[in-house]
């Protein structure tokens, strides 16, 4: 069966809001939102964790879930906790740590801005990585053709005479 086989009824005009109706609902949904967005959903706590070491804190966070997802069994093994190890490192400790990242969730500019510079952290990390894996392919490159420069010139008959 294909959409043609139901026809559609055709809606009375009276039953459509109004052209002035349809302004007004747009309106007031508008004026909720900015209210609503004006409103404190969560009270700023007493130790709120500065916005720079939070950027911090979670750019760590991000790197040794990266590394425990690779190397799990060896966090394992050492007794490794990334958030116990990330508490020690920074000074803080679990409440503050996430009294803070809810204060920072319910402001959602100032949120999506710390995971910009986290996210900025991340690729200049990532570049030198690439940058210093580049080096060293290099440089191993390099040295299989010196390597191969000079057997070949080991393998050249010598002339006499010279």
């Amino acid at each position: 069966m294909n959409k043609e086989s139901f026809p559609r009824k055709k809606m009375p005009k009276d039953s459509h809001l109004s052209g002035k109706m349809k302004r007004i609902i747009p309106f007031f949904v508008g004026l909720m939102l900015l209210w609503s967005c004006a409103e404190k959903i969560v009270e700023k706590p007493e130790n709120l964790i500065p916005k720079e070491k939070m950027v911090h804190i979670l750019h760590d966070l991000a790197v040794l879930n990266a590394a425990k997802s690779s190397f799990k069994s060896t966090l394992d093994r050492d007794g490794i906790e990334v958030m116990e190890f990330l508490y020690k490192k920074y000074q803080i400790d679990s409440v503050q740590f996430t009294q803070s990242d809810l204060y920072y969730a319910s402001v959602p500019l100032e949120y999506q801005s710390i995971y910009e510079e986290v996210d900025d952290m991340l690729d200049k990390r990532k570049k030198a990585i690439d940058e210093h894996i580049r080096q060293r392919y290099d440089s191993i490159k390099d040295t299989r053709q010196s390597k191969a420069d000079s057997v070949k010139a080991l393998k050249k008959p010598v002339k006499p005479g010279s």
